[in-house]
């Protein structure tokens, strides 16, 4: 019988493994059956969630608008152009485009299946979801907040995608509570995945999986850097604290090129809560201020000639805005100011009386909808944010491919927009492919392995809707994939004993020492993963450009930072975990901590700072187009624990010159 320290060890083997339950996994869940069914194969697919869909990845809570809708007024060019100029320059435009032909058709679906989208009537009038006006499909005109964000009525977003994904996929094929924390090769062939492990956070039970084609879609990388929510307000961040580095860091173990993982995004977001500007910004036109009333983005506009062609794009990159609110901090002319009094004030002049009551509800429900805790910080304060402004601030890091960030895995992308098939920088190692399209599309490098979503490098500003569409594209070449190796029988190149001992550590070093002291977490023979992770936060906020040194770092910071973490990850084969809570904050913490080296290997690879507002390198305290306008990629050896980071080219296959003044 199963018990804490002594688990059931269950086998299965199936077709095509789903990790996770986001957005991602969501679209192919609700994609794959009908290619199956097209293809009249017999395919046995299941979606692997460590929470429950219902309420799982960043879209849990809700969202109030959705942030990738390209409709009639845009093309997927102008699209890949956008996201380039956004991301400094140095993006997959192959990508970038062939997501912005597919997006539109999810959400679509998503209004299908009841989500409720504003529309503007005849006259131009806004109207929320419960008017039931004309669909998207057939022509209705949504309420755009900027030029590529629709508002919605999202507090049941989430809920209504994940419904749609049980449908299709079927109950019966959907395991929640079930943390992956390891992908396995084949013994026969490294460089293909076989399978992957995990365990019940619920029971004592471990699931090996055998699969032909494994999608690693579980998110981006939070609370690797020290947040500013510390103390009581220890766990408030603005991405899913849930989101461990899981996607990046088993990709990496597994032999997977990742790509630009010196990327990270900063938003600025209101002080404390995590609360969204977005709407704030494109919807109710505000601006931000210092604390004298100025418009630091005009006030410092000059700033912006340093960066060009980025600072001179009507919307300059998102990590721009931030240096030159950052200038305000460091000169001391904070608080930053969302002038909300102003913005609602100048809305009344333009509006009808219901109009204004509308959007008065909806800056309440812009957080109601997706950040509930902004709304408990808006009461404490007494502030009504038609009488009173809020506090604005940068967050600490995090990585990201979905949002304005793009760090990921280098994957295979389509084949019929001129992509290169060579590769012309020097020092790429001799396994991995060449050029951008390999194999299957959203393949990495390894064969079988796919991934949608953050997992994806170098292809930012996906959101929900992106990354719904990049997981029904992967659908499609997941199935195509099992088609073209039926003949291939997977086989682990590790043993099941050796990958449940492994996995246990935690478990038996807590068993084994607990007797040894009277406080529990008191003990020299283990650290809990509570304060592990406190001691790689501490090292990537003070050392590798966090919060403490106003996003700053250099060559010698980065190298204590190296060898703090070398002695981090010897500490961590001594975690404990007192229970399964704790087995899966040991896991979620081996992988944060490879997730910070890869991010770590990768600024100090860069010599130049690619993103200031989002970490300057204060030795190389520029943007160098001649030299690193260029991807940075990486592979990491399992065996040796040693990363290998390279260039490789950049190409633009769609003009950039039309976003520029």
């Amino acid at each position: 019988m199963a018990e804490f320290g002594n688990p059931d060890v269950v086998e299965e083997e199936v077709d095509i493994l789903l990790i996770g339950g986001g957005m991602a996994c969501c679209g192919t869940a609700f994609e794959i059956p009908r290619w199956i069914e097209a293809s009249g194969a017999d395919l046995k697919v299941k979606l692997v969630d460590k929470a429950a869909m219902d309420r799982s990845g960043a879209v849990a809570q809700g969202l109030s608008a959705i942030n990738t809708y390209i409709g009639p007024e845009q093309d997927p060019a102008d699209y890949a152009r956008m996201v380039s100029n956004d991301l400094m320059g140095i993006t997959r435009d192959d990508l970038a485009y062939d997501l912005g032909r597919h997006v539109d058709e999810s959400v679509h679906l998503f209004e299908e299946w009841g989500l409720p989208i504003w529309k503007t009537d005849e006259n131009g009038e806004r109207f929320d979801g419960s008017k039931g006006m004309t669909s998207l499909k057939d022509g209705g005109k949504p309420v755009r907040s900027g030029k590529w964000q629709i508002m919605i009525n999202g507090e049941s977003y989430k809920w209504i995608v994940a419904e749609a994904a049980k449908k299709a996929l079927g109950i019966e094929n959907i395991q929640e509570r079930i943390f992956i924390v390891k992908l396995i090769n084949d013994k026969n062939d490294p460089s293909r995945i076989a399978g992957a492990v995990g365990f019940s956070t619920r029971d004592d039970k471990i699931v090996v999986y055998k699969a032909k084609a494994i999608l690693l879609a579980a998110g981006g990388c939070v609370n690797i850097f020290r947040p500013r929510s510390v103390g009581e307000g220890t766990g408030r961040a603005w991405y899913p604290v849930w989101n461990a580095g899981s996607t990046y860091s088993m990709a990496a173990e597994a032999g997977a090129e990742l790509t630009l993982m010196e990327n990270r995004f900063v938003p600025t977001r209101f002080k404390d809560g995590y609360g969204p500007v977005g709407a704030w910004f494109l919807l109710f036109k505000s601006k931000a201020t210092n604390a004298y009333g100025e418009a630091y983005m005009e006030k410092n506009k000059a700033m912006l000639d340093d960066y060009p062609p980025y600072g001179h794009a009507a919307v300059p990159a998102s990590c721009l805005r931030n240096h030159l609110m950052l200038k305000e901090m460091k000169d001391g002319h904070g608080p930053i100011w969302m002038d909300t009094v102003t913005a609602l004030a100048n809305l009344r002049e333009t509006l009808s009386p219901r109009e204004v009551k509308h959007l008065e509800a909806e800056a309440w429900e812009d957080f109601l909808d997706m950040c509930v805790g902004q709304c408990g910080i808006w009461v404490g304060e007494n502030i009504e944010p038609e009488k009173k402004n809020s506090e604005l601030m940068p967050t600490e890091p995090y990585l990201l491919g979905s949002h304005s960030g793009c760090c990921g895995i280098w994957t295979s992308g389509p084949t019929d927009v001129g992509a290169p098939t060579t590769e012309t920088e020097a020092g790429v190692p001799d396994h991995l492919p060449q050029g951008w399209n390999w194999g299957y599309r959203g393949m990495t490098t390894v064969n079988g392995l796919f991934t949608a979503g953050d997992g994806v490098g170098a292809s930012g500003h996906k959101f929900s809707s992106g990354s719904h569409a990049e997981g029904r594209m992967c659908a499609k070449s997941m199935v195509k994939y099992c088609l073209d190796n039926a003949d291939y029988k997977p086989e682990l190149d590790t043993s099941v004993e050796d990958l449940v001992a492994e996995i246990y550590q935690p478990v038996r070093t807590y068993l084994e020492h607990k007797d040894y002291t009277t406080a529990i977490d008191v003990n020299p023979h283990y650290i809990t993963p509570k304060m592990l992770q406190f001691r790689l936060q501490k090292i990537m906020d003070e050392y590798v450009a966090g919060v403490a040194t106003y996003y700053n770092t250099n060559a010698e910071m980065m190298k204590v930072a190296g060898e703090k973490l070398d002695m981090l990850k010897e500490d961590a084969e001594k975690m404990r975990a007192k229970d399964l809570h704790e087995l899966l904050r040991a896991w979620e913490n081996y992988h944060r901590i490879l997730t910070a080296e890869a991010h770590l290997k990768h600024i100090e690879f860069r010599e130049e700072s690619r993103y200031p507002g989002f970490y300057y390198r204060a030795d190389k305290n520029f943007v160098d187009e001649e030299n690193w306008h260029c991807f940075v990629n990486s592979i990491y050896d399992k065996n040796t624990k040693k990363w290998t980071c390279f260039k490789r080219a950049h190409v633009d296959l769609v003009d950039k010159s039309k976003l520029f003044k």
